[in-house]
């Protein structure tokens, strides 16, 4: 008799289920970076050679892609463009060296939130620090040489500092593969309102995104000009609607491994 509905189940599964237990090869993610890098010039070959229908649909479908990002570009440009009023009442007469002037107004103002929204959604931060220096793979581990058998080299210690949740338990040393110092994690950050002019020391609620790396990302490591989550609830923030405001993105604007302390601004 057969039944195959429990091994069916997993038949794809196997490469994760091999990264689950050994993790990613130590030069994954630089193959996926050049991987990626190299895409582009691989379109543009395609784009240049296809001929016929096919070069057709391509073009249609790379118009269609950059349609979509030029629109999402002018949503973010939308919220600091000026534009004119709308109602064009005035009080008593106007001179007539101004009749020919459009007096313009900000955009309409859209709430905090929703801008945040969708700069999320495009990639795109309004932030302090727009360009960072690049981390090498070697400033941000040090290799650890584990066993009697030197050639075990595949543990890493991170020496940036790191966040990690509260509930946080390693991993078995057995299987740990990064090791973030406990001298290094952070639970505190000072952060500064950028109209209030004060600074408060947050607690953190996590790392949201490191210009390094999704992997950075996720193991949690904080250099200068991370987003970070804090906790803003004792600062008394509200929305529009009156909710108070728990969480909210900053980022770190100093050298945390250097200084011994996380500063940031409040991205508002």
């Amino acid at each position: 008799m057969h039944c195959g509905g429990s091994i069916g189940d997993a038949k794809g599964d196997y490469i994760e289920l091999h990264r689950k237990r050994n993790g990613y090869r130590l030069d994954h993610f630089e193959r996926k970076r050049k991987k990626e890098a190299r895409e582009v010039h691989k379109r543009s070959q395609i784009a240049q050679k296809a001929l016929g229908i096919k070069g057709k649909m391509f073009a249609k479908k790379r118009y269609a892609e950059k349609a979509q990002m030029k629109k999402t570009l002018a949503m973010h440009e939308e919220s600091s463009s000026r534009r004119k009023v709308d109602d064009d009442v005035h009080d008593g007469a106007v001179p007539a060296y101004l009749l020919d002037r459009d007096a313009t107004t900000r955009a309409k103002v859209l709430s905090n939130t929703v801008k945040q929204k969708r700069k999320e959604k495009a990639g795109k931060w309004d932030v302090p620090l727009p360009k960072v220096r690049p981390v090498a793979e070697d400033e941000m581990f040090k290799v650890i040489r584990t066993g009697k058998r030197k050639a075990k080299q595949w543990k890493r210690m991170i020496t940036k500092v790191t966040f990690v949740g509260q509930g946080f338990t390693r991993k078995p040393p057995k299987y740990e593969r990064f090791i973030r110092p406990t001298g290094l994690r952070f639970t505190k950050a000072h952060v500064t309102h950028p109209e209030l002019k004060c600074t408060f020391n947050l607690e953190m609620i996590g790392v949201k995104k490191n210009p390094n790396g999704p992997m950075y990302t996720s193991l949690g490591v904080v250099t200068k000009g991370t987003i970070i989550e804090v906790n803003v609830s004792e600062l008394g923030l509200v929305t529009p609607a009156g909710k108070v405001v728990w969480g909210k993105y900053a980022q770190v604007t100093n050298n945390p491994e250097n200084d011994g302390c996380i500063n940031a601004v409040l991205l508002v």
